[in-house]
């Protein structure tokens, strides 16, 4: 034996007292650790847990009647209003009417200094008389050729001067008086008497309560739904009550920047106890769709351009997929896909899966 083999042999003599010193420590190192029992107890729970059904909500699928609501927000508008003014300038010598006091149409509410024109109108009145009679002499005398046509139609364009004249200043000292141009609520005068009017003061507010106008705008998606005759409803905030009114009037162009059109409707108020100015919530039933299935919009998961459900069936979750017509706040017309008496699961649609095992919590 040379002396190479035999240092080959003690290396490899080495190596295996070696491997025989440290086997139980390596083999220790890379086998799995050892699980207290409290920690083995958990796993198994954790892993019965995972086994469990799924609780889930369901509905049973009925034909139903689906109705398409439009709501948005409008205030209410009075039906006629106006800054109240002279048309000419003056010195106000009455006020007549009550703040806060309906008032009539034409009724007369405030006057300015009209004196001098009722002055004047009393001296042209007062030629009259003789203007008459020289037309009353002139005719007679005319029919008897003792005068000419011409001085005939002289006095009678006199006369005619004269009563052109009452006219005038007649309409002259209407211009002096104020008067209510529809029926209407009068609000508080700005304004007392012995102050100087012009046509640029404003003595107070009228506004026409009975009956109001309701201003809302209309996307351009139910531009088509909403005309002339379509009844409505709104209500106030922080009230329960309901009321009617009808759509009487549509904006004929919609808006570049906003695309909504403007729309107006009527509400009778005969009581007067709404006021211009609230806001309110409208709503109105565009159409209605009679047998058709509905299903909570919650219950749908939208998936690579697909729509997909769960149904419940044999205790297990069945994914389908279906197809979507009308669309409300809540809930989804379902044109194929689904069935009257399937049972759709509506909760924890996100956990479910294809075959996944399910319980059902509430059937309804």
């Amino acid at each position: 034996m040379t002396k190479k083999t035999k240092i080959i042999l003690l290396a490899v003599l080495a190596l295996l007292i070696a491997g025989m010193i440290f086997f139980p420590s390596i083999k220790r190192l890379f086998s799995p650790k050892e699980q207290s029992p409290q920690q083995t107890s958990a796993a198994q729970g954790r892993s019965a847990r995972s086994r469990l059904p799924l609780n889930v909500n369901t509905q049973v699928l009925e034909y139903e009647t689906l109705n398409d609501m439009f709501r948005t927000r409008g205030f209410l508008l009075p039906d006629e209003e106006v800054d109240l003014s002279f048309e000419t300038s003056g010195k106000i010598t009455d006020i007549y009417f009550k703040e806060g006091a309906a008032v009539q149409k034409g009724q007369l509410l405030a006057k300015v200094n009209d004196k001098p024109l009722q002055a004047e109108l009393k001296k042209i009145e007062s030629q009259m008389p003789l203007a008459q009679e020289r037309v009353k002499r002139q005719e007679a005398l005319l029919k008897k050729d003792a005068v000419s046509q011409e001085a005939y139609e002289s006095v009678a364009t006199e006369l005619e001067k004269l009563k052109a004249d009452v006219e005038l200043v007649k309409a002259r000292i209407a211009q002096t008086e104020l008067r209510a141009p529809f029926d209407g609520i009068i609000g508080l005068r700005q304004v007392s008497e012995g102050a100087y009017a012009s046509p640029a003061t404003i003595v107070s507010h009228l506004t026409k309560i009975s009956p109001l106008k309701i201003e809302f705008s209309v996307n351009e998606k139910q531009a088509d739904d909403i005309k002339p005759g379509t009844k409505l409803q709104f209500t106030l905030d922080g009230s329960m009550k309901t009321y009617q009114a009808e759509v009487y009037a549509v904006e004929t162009n919609l808006e570049r920047q906003t695309l909504t059109l403007k729309a107006r409707a009527y509400y009778a108020n005969a009581d007067k106890k709404l006021k211009p100015g609230h806001s309110v919530a409208i709503e109105t039933n565009i159409r209605e769709i009679s047998n058709t299935l509905v299903a909570p919009a919650i219950s749908i998961i939208a998936e690579m351009g697909r729509d997909i459900v769960y149904v419940y069936r044999g205790g297990k979750a069945r994914r389908v997929e279906v197809k979507k017509g009308l669309r409300t706040a809540s809930s989804v017309q379902i044109l194929s896909g689904l069935q009257q008496g399937d049972t759709l699961i509506t909760s924890g649609v996100m956990q479910l899966r294809d075959g996944l095992a399910v319980e059902i919590a509430d059937l309804q």
